[in-house]
């Protein structure tokens, strides 16, 4: 997966061929492990998201069955894209002449092959995507997740005593406690913002720096371009836990690392969402949709869509000063089992007075499995049986504005 931060010590001939096409009679050693090093180990080794390792053939064989089926149906690896719309650079999926390759050796019986040919291990540091970071921040102090029943969002102020200005290359949120940790959402609260804006008021006071949720992988940001923390910010740990059957104590953190260069460009991320839609009983393609005006020229870089679990489809669409319209992302078949950034493979200029219009479907009709009763209204709220429409994006300017250029797609 592209957003890993392991170094591969380089792909094997076989690999390179299995990417144009499939090989006839595979090996796990020779063919099939360089797969799941490039594709899979990111979360299913020690620590991460997925439950089962995939990291040697005694771990990977029991498994063999289970993946051809997985890989043939395009579950996994997880990606939600159209491709007809955007290309992405963190794109997931794997190519026809893999897929085939997994097929051909699990069906013959899912070799193991020569040590010999078994190439390096990927390189993690242990807990981490982003590598070690220079800075880990958790929430304060520990917090008590009871064994049963709803829990409301909470809200934990931490003040690190940043010094001075400081510019971030790589982010990453973490859970302590997996199991009944939903989501974490951690903003930068701005020096000189009142405390109503930590206790979930004044929501455009605070900016959204960095998110967890299953399937969402760190921000590592390409070089030359940061996130600015200024001194004397706090955090805010936005934390969605549930229940899981006992009790649990968690103290869920964030590490980041130093941009190692003054950066050209300062990434931001905002949202276009709507919060005042109401979801008819029983609806099976309710509408729901949402814009964002551009103030400032602008580069966008990725799109995070977020609906919870009567979430039907998403799409994004740019819509220019002239009139133009460019559908940037779609996402026919939303889960909210995945929630997954869309990294663009080159950012979009889009400048002031451009649009960022989102339309969002909702099924709330008995026939979607997940809907835990379609005979209530759903409105906007933040537990996982009511609804949301958040069309969160990143988007770019230049630290000095004069390197801007429109007439080269906003790239210097």
């Amino acid at each position: 997966m592209s957003r890993s931060s392991f170094v591969l010590a380089g792909l094997s001939i076989a690999t390179a061929f299995a990417a144009n096409a499939p090989v006839a009679k595979p090996t796990y050693t020779k063919h099939i492990a360089p797969i799941l090093n490039q594709r899979c180990v990111e979360c299913h080794r020690p620590g991460e998201a997925a439950p089962m390792m995939f990291t040697s053939y005694k771990e990977v064989r029991p498994w063999a069955k289970a993946i051809k089926e997985k890989v043939v149906a395009r579950t996994m690896p997880p990606w939600l894209a159209d491709p007809a719309h955007g290309v992405f650079k963190n794109d997931r999926r794997l190519s026809e002449a893999e897929i085939a390759t997994i097929v051909n050796w699990v069906n013959a019986g899912s070799p193991e092959g020569s040590l010999k040919d078994l190439p390096p291990s990927p390189e993690f540091v242990t807990g981490w995507t982003i590598g070690k970071p220079d800075v880990v921040i958790d929430m304060g102090r520990e917090f008590t997740v009871p064994a049963e029943g709803t829990i409301p969002y909470q809200h934990f102020t931490v003040d690190p005593g940043i010094k001075e200005d400081v510019w971030v290359q790589a982010v990453e949120a973490r859970p302590d406690k997996r199991d009944v940790v939903h989501h974490i959402i951690v903003y930068i609260l701005p020096p000189g913002t009142p405390e109503s804006a930590a206790r979930g008021e004044q929501t455009e006071r605070r900016e959204m720096l960095v998110g967890y949720a299953p399937g969402d992988p760190a921000t590592i940001f390409e070089p030359g371009t940061a996130r600015l923390i200024k001194a004397g910010s706090k955090f805010i740990f936005q934390m969605h836990y549930t229940a899981a059957g006992k009790e649990r104590v968690d103290r869920s953190y964030f590490g980041f690392r130093y941009a190692t260069a003054p950066p050209r460009y300062h990434a931001r991320i905002t949202v276009a969402g709507n919060n005042f839609f109401k979801i008819p009983p029983g609806d099976p393609n309710h509408e729901v949709k949402s814009k964002y005006e551009v103030k400032q020229d602008m580069q966008v870089i990725s799109f995070m869509p977020h609906m919870h679990v009567r979430g039907k489809d998403w799409m994004y669409k740019a819509v220019f000063p002239d009139g133009r319209e460019q559908i940037l992302l779609s996402v026919p078949k939303y889960d909210f089992n995945w929630q997954l950034t869309y990294e663009l493979k080159e950012p979009l200029f889009l400048p002031k007075g451009s649009r960022i219009e989102c339309v969002a479907h909702f099924d709330n009709s008995p026939n979607n499995k997940y809907n835990p009763d379609p005979t209530k209204e759903v409105r906007f709220g933040p537990q996982t049986w009511e609804e949301m429409m958040l069309g969160w994006f990143t988007y770019i300017t230049p630290v000095d504005p004069r390197t801007l250029n429109p007439a080269i797609g906003g790239q210097e």
